[in-house]
């Protein structure tokens, strides 16, 4: 994605608060994942870094000096804090679960000299929500209760109340909110989705453009339908075992984990519609579906069995007939 896209109110106050000449120190970046907060703080960090005269729609020119060294890693006046590989010699392990408290400390020796390039030094920690509590999050604390002049720090947070009030007194904090239709074309269309699959992805992204391109080329629309059948009770077993058989295949790795994303948001679709016992059955197994979700991938599940008791999940629906399930 090459431009920004939504939350135009939130962009115009950062802008406005850098024209200003009195920046606060800290912000947080708050809202659902995947509507383009970590692009943003990425975006305003090479603005900051840049210096005066910058436009204000944080456009960058082709060759921009400081995007290329951010681009590369190397810029000397910013500091970007995310989960590391939990084997650096082992990458396809995955990430560690948590930003390390020495990963944090390691600011200490940054913050302690004089910018390189600029007048300011930009520390992006994407998200904050990841911090290791209790050592990490204090670490950053001390930083935020006594930050160098000229340093700014930008925190993405998806649940913001879940950081440490402190951390939050200390920093602003910038709402952004998912994008409307109209919005998420223009971001899936400047990704270059293909047209036929735009208005599906727009359905399952629900205003979050990272969710929508996560599903592009997944035949989304298959998956909901097998989950429509399974919500009448699938009786034979034949829709789950059909799904569980094709969702386990090697090269369906990707599909696989799209049905995980997808059961629990369809159930919770289907509870909207419901009250009484018929909605405690769909919240029963919209708590199950999420918990089965995270364990499948956290704990790396038999994908055969996985798909095959998540469908089970989505039977229960079918014990109390409930209005036509919603698609959303």
């Amino acid at each position: 994605m090459t431009s920004l896209h939504g939350n135009h109110t939130a962009r115009q106050a950062f802008s406005a608060a850098i024209d200003s000449g009195s920046l606060h120190h800290g912000w947080i970046f708050a809202g659902p994942e995947g509507v383009g907060k970590a692009r943003f703080a990425m975006l305003a960090a090479r603005r900051l870094l840049a210096g005066p005269g910058q436009p204000d729609d944080f456009a960058i020119s082709p060759g921009d000096r400081t995007q290329q060294l951010i681009d590369a890693g190397s810029h000397p006046d910013l500091k970007l804090l995310q989960r590391l590989p939990r084997d650096e010699k082992k990458p396809e392990q995955g990430l560690a679960r948590s930003i390390r408290v020495d990963q944090v400390r390691e600011l200490d020796h940054f913050l302690g000299v004089k910018a390189t390039y600029s007048d300011r030094r930009v520390v992006v920690i994407d998200t904050a929500d990841d911090l290791e509590r209790p050592g990490a999050s204090n670490a950053l604390l001390k930083n935020l209760e006594e930050p160098p002049a000229g340093t700014v720090f930008l925190l993405v947070s998806h649940a913001p109340g879940r950081l440490l009030p402190t951390i939050r007194s200390r920093c602003r904090m910038l709402r952004f909110e998912p994008l409307d239709d109209a919005e998420m074309r223009a971001a899936l269309v400047d990704a270059g989705v293909a047209s036929d699959e735009i208005d599906e992805l727009i359905r399952v992204g629900q205003g979050s453009p990272a969710r929508a391109l996560a599903m592009a080329g997944l035949d989304v629309a298959g998956l909901d339908k097998a989950l429509m059948e399974l919500a009448k009770g699938d009786p034979t077993n034949a829709v789950r075992a059909e799904l569980a058989r094709s969702l386990s295949l090697k090269a369906a790795q990707e599909r696989y984990e799209a049905f995980l994303e997808r059961a629990p948001s369809f159930i919770a679709a289907a509870a909207r519609m419901r009250s009484g016992e018929a909605l405690r059955t769909a919240l029963d197994a919209h708590d199950a579906a999420r918990n089965l979700a995270a364990s499948a991938l956290g704990l790396s599940l038999d994908a055969q069995g996985t798909v095959f008791e998540m469908g089970s999940i989505v039977a229960r629906l079918a014990a109390i007939s409930p209005p036509a399930i919603s698609r959303r």
